[in-house]
């Protein structure tokens, strides 16, 4: 059975991962913010009143679909970081879905995006809150195992 990379004898599949998911996060952040506008121009700017709402059903449906279809949304492949399972393997839709759900709800209650905030910054493996409970863990694209 394959285990992740274990941070102390292969430091390269974990080294800046804390630093990319901010990065990877702003820039999907703007990916869905820019959808949220084409959607809204789209309504005939009904969308607008419904921003908030808006915004929360494109960025589970952007992340669950790019995590699904190559364990990496355009932001984590931009900073070369991918999402793998505790095997090793990449996200198939059901973790993809799993994974997008803990995150949705970690942001919908700022003290558990704190936690997981402070578990990427401290843990071996940098997994936040939702990695910890999933088996899941981000690790450098290029080091990363293929599957």
């Amino acid at each position: 059975m394959f285990h992740l990379p274990d941070p102390d004898r292969q430091p390269q599949f974990y080294a800046m991962v804390p630093t990319k998911r901010l990065l990877a996060w702003i820039i999907d952040m703007l990916v869905i913010l820019a959808g949220s506008l084409i959607a809204v121009l789209l309504t005939a700017f009904v969308g607008a009143f419904v921003w908030p709402l808006l915004v929360l059903v494109i960025g589970f449906a952007y992340r669950v679909v790019t995590l699904a279809n190559g364990s990496a949304t355009w932001g984590m492949r931009f900073v070369g970081i991918e999402i793998r399972s505790a095997e090793g393997t990449r996200l198939d839709m059901p973790m993809a879905l799993a994974h997008t759900t803990g995150y949705t709800i970690s942001i919908a209650l700022p003290i558990l995006q704190v936690i997981s905030i402070v578990m990427m910054l401290t843990s071996a493996r940098g997994q936040g809150l939702t990695d910890a409970f999933l088996g899941t863990v981000a690790l450098n694209r290029r080091a990363a195992i293929n599957a």
